[in-house]
């Protein structure tokens, strides 16, 4: 567990994932990609900039899902999500999206806007908790 291979390194001392007795914890995930890049941002060659949250929040989404599958999980396992807005004028489209991948059923849920997330093309992060029992050996 900790760093992953082949994901976007955090931008601090913190890992990935942390599994405590039968849960994991998937910490905060933003669409950044290994190499640095973002998806849901496009910068045309004048420099303006185009930020989707709907592409964003698919990202954040299959980053925890990738994440998760290396414990054995997926977003299936998930029991709880916080997510951190940039702007709540965002939380439409976040939530057509979020609805593509659960439904009354999933995890419960808190949405909060802050301030700002550790770079301007970010306008979603969202850490995770999930449910895998420890398999007896």
């Amino acid at each position: 567990m900790g760093v992953i291979e082949g994901k976007a390194k955090p931008r601090g001392k913190y890992p990935h994932v942390k599994r405590v007795g039968d849960f994991l914890y998937v910490s905060g995930t933003s669409s950044r990609r290994s190499d640095n890049t973002f998806a849901g941002v496009e910068v045309d060659e004048m420099g303006t900039t185009n930020l989707d949250i709907k592409e964003q929040t698919k990202a954040v989404l299959e980053n925890i899902d990738s994440i998760l599958k290396t414990q054995g999980a997926s977003l299936k396992n998930v029991v709880d999500i916080t997510t951190f807005l940039v702007n709540m004028n965002d939380f439409g489209g976040y939530n057509e999206t979020y609805a593509q991948y659960f439904d009354y059923s999933g995890p419960t849920r808190t949405t909060v806007a802050v301030h700002q997330l550790p770079h301007p093309h970010l306008l979603i992060e969202i850490k995770a908790i999930a449910y895998l029992p420890v398999q007896p050996e």
